[in-house]
This record gives C-alpha cells, structure tokens and sequence, in this order.
C-alpha cells in the first residue's frame, strides 16, 4: 500500500475513532496500520486524565471495532485491532502531547543537529506554537523549533 494511501486511511481511521470516544474523556494519541492479508494490524493508542483502564481500552475496542465493521475502512479481508495505552516511555506526536509533559524528561530526535548534536534528551521547559525549550543542563536552555523534531518521546525516571 502507497504511504498516501496509507495516510488517509489512517487518517479516516483517526476520525471514526475520534467519533468512538465522544462522551469520554479518553483521547485518542496515535494510530497505526501494519502489515497485510490476514497478518494485518490496527494498533490504537488512548489516553486520559488520570490514565487508561483496561475498561478504558475494553469500550473503545468495542465501539471503534464496530464502526470500523460497517464503515468498511480497513483495507483486506480481516484484521487485527489492538487498544492500549501509549505507555510511560510515549512517542509525544501533536502539540498537546508536549504541552501535558512540560516539566518532564524527553528524548529528541532532530532533523538537523542542534549545537552538534542530532539527539538530545533534557528537561522541557517549556513550548511555544512553533517552538520548544529544552533544558539540557542545570540552566542550560536550547530552543529547538518543532519543524526540526524528527521524533520525541517521554523518558520515563524512576
């Protein structure tokens, strides 16, 4: 399958799935669609104040399953459907995952380097609409812009 295609699959995908969550305050953070044929996986990420349930993951699993069904959206003949949380360690993708997390450790990942580097990890300070600041060092602030964020995660401290 074309990434284009891909994209807007999952992007209709995002919607239904959006639209099976309304009334809750469980969000959804992330979808992905692997594979092919019958080894096919649709893996959903939700989140809310508080943290996920099993319950949680339980009624978007059914919600979301059944409209998928009638919507005929996921390509193929069959699939997977997985509902979880995205974990301690979680991939920070939309501004409001950065926004939730200021104060915390993250990892970066940049398209460019960044005093030399292509990797940072550090405390964020804080964010802006086209902008973050990542404290590396005691005092010691970088301002990263999101267009050169390749990926980012939570790290998770004991």
């Amino acid at each position: 399958m074309l990434t284009a295609e891909k994209n807007g699959i999952v992007d209709r995908i995002t919607g239904v799935a959006e639209r099976a969550t309304a009334g809750t305050d469980i969000e959804i953070v992330e979808v992905q669609l692997r594979g092919g044929g019958k080894a096919r996986l649709l893996r959903v990420y939700i989140d809310k104040p508080g943290g996920v349930t099993h319950g949680d993951c339980e009624l978007v699993s059914e919600r979301l399953g059944k409209r998928l069904d009638e919507e005929d959206i996921v390509p193929g003949d069959s699939y997977t459907l997985e509902v979880s949380s995205p974990g301690v360690e979680r991939n920070l993708l939309k501004p409001r995952d950065f926004q939730r997390v200021v104060g915390q450790k993250i990892r970066l990942a940049l398209q460019e380097p960044i005093q030399g580097r292509k990797h940072l990890e550090g405390k964020l300070a804080q964010i802006a609409a086209d902008a973050l600041e990542l404290e590396i060092a005691p005092g010691d602030l970088v301002h990263i812009p999101f267009e050169q964020v390749q990926k980012a995660k939570l790290k998770f401290e004991w």
